[in-house]
């Protein structure tokens, strides 16, 4: 079998592997299960569209990491990640969504095998892939292990990006350029929605003449009218009007690096309080990014682009954004930081957040969102450069 594609060097994969393995010892814990797929393949380089089905990294104390999963996968695992076929395992196929057996019994056997059946084992436990049948697997399988949360080991470890994720990620703005450059070149009274999000769909995969885009953790959101009150809903198949705002929360992909950047178009004639709520948001997002520096907080920034807002009478309840980066569906977000009062997570150089000032009425929605670095000195680096201001379709 050829050696596979990694993304990353083997001397990064170790110096990774090294800084997980020294989170692990400061928590006590001997053995980590790691489930979330991007913590998977930032460890590994396993990449696959396996995460319906049980699967995990196990990480012991000192040691190399061991891929464990469904049998066709594991074929991927060889493919795609550095792990040695030793640290290959695999249950028989018949587990799989199985209501009779559960796919952690067999993992608890390779425990067993190891000598762990009596480890401090941490889990992570607040994410999508690890269910409440998999606790109490392990619960009744490895009834004398000690079971702790190690939801934050790896994912910390990833929040400050290096040289070669950065370049992922800029290659990923790269592409959501591109993404907008199409809405805007096609967006129109008439378009119906779904063909224009296909449009946006051939824009992320078919990226730039220099490389291809891979596919986004989230699908494009794009509400329009008073659809776009609400922040989550995506896209249907009727016609587009006239006299109504569409946001566009999409995201460029590159090799699972993500840049979202989301932006507001009009068909018509703004109503006031849109373009006030612009404004707002236009200086709040300068403020922040001011503020977004080595040695200050999240609450730095958020206090920097709330008390922007105020100034403007508009008001906003929720978080103003996050830790963004490598990313499985359902979502691109790293699931640490927020930008919102009361995170004190400090700035470092290199990590990444999509800064969100989204503003949602009862009537309308409007986001003019950046995901920015934050540099060594000074003001943040936008990855992307896409207008902010209302794409106004007269």
């Amino acid at each position: 079998m050829t050696s596979p594609d990694l993304p990353f060097s083997l001397n990064e994969y170790a110096d990774r592997l090294a800084g997980v393995h020294a989170a692990m010892e400061a928590k006590g814990i001997e053995v980590l299960i790691v489930t979330n797929p991007a913590n998977m393949a930032w460890l590994t380089g396993y990449d696959g569209w396996s995460f319906y089905v049980h699967q995990a990294v196990i990480v012991p104390g000192g040691e190399k990491p061991m891929w464990w999963g469904r049998p066709m996968d594991a074929v991927g695992a060889r493919m795609t990640s550095y792990l040695d076929d030793d640290r290959i395992f695999y249950y028989p196929d018949d587990y799989v969504q199985n209501t009779e057996k559960h796919a952690y019994q067999h993992l608890c056997g390779i425990f067993a095998d190891k000598g762990w059946s009596k480890a401090r084992i941490g889990l992570e436990m607040d994410n999508y892939y690890f269910t409440a049948a998999c606790y109490t697997t392990l619960q009744a399988e490895l009834p004398d292990a000690t079971l702790s949360n190690g939801d934050d080991i790896v994912t910390w470890q990833r929040s400050v990006k290096s040289e070669a994720e950065l370049v992922y990620m800029r290659r990923a703005a790269r592409i959501v350029e591109k993404m907008h450059e199409r809405i805007r070149n096609i967006v129109r009274p008439g378009i119906r929605k779904n063909d224009l999000v296909a449009e946006i769909y051939d824009a992320s995969v078919r990226g730039t003449d220099e490389f291809g885009g891979d596919y986004s953790a989230i699908v494009p959101l794009t509400p329009s009218g008073r659809d776009a009150a609400a922040a989550h809903l995506t896209w249907n198949d009727r016609p587009m009007s006239g006299d109504e705002g569409t946001f566009f929360e999409i995201a460029g992909c590159y090799r699972h690096y993500h840049c979202p950047l989301s932006r507001t178009a009009y068909l018509g004639t703004p109503p006031a309080a849109m373009l006030n709520a612009q404004q707002a948001v236009l200086e709040g997002l300068e403020a922040g990014l001011e503020a977004a520096q080595p040695g200050k907080t999240c609450h730095d920034i958020a206090m920097a682009f709330f008390s922007t807002l105020k100034r403007f009478g508009v008001e906003k309840d929720s978080r103003a954004g996050y830790s963004v980066g490598l990313s499985y569906p359902p979502d691109w977000g790293e699931h640490t930081m927020s930008i919102r009062p009361g995170d004190y997570s400090e700035l470092k150089e290199n990590m990444t957040f999509h800064f969100m000032p989204a503003i949602w009425t009862d009537e309308w929605g409007f986001e003019t969102t950046e995901t920015f670095r934050v540099a060594k000195s000074g003001k943040a680096e936008c990855l992307a450069n896409v207008s902010r201001e209302l794409f106004i379709v007269a």
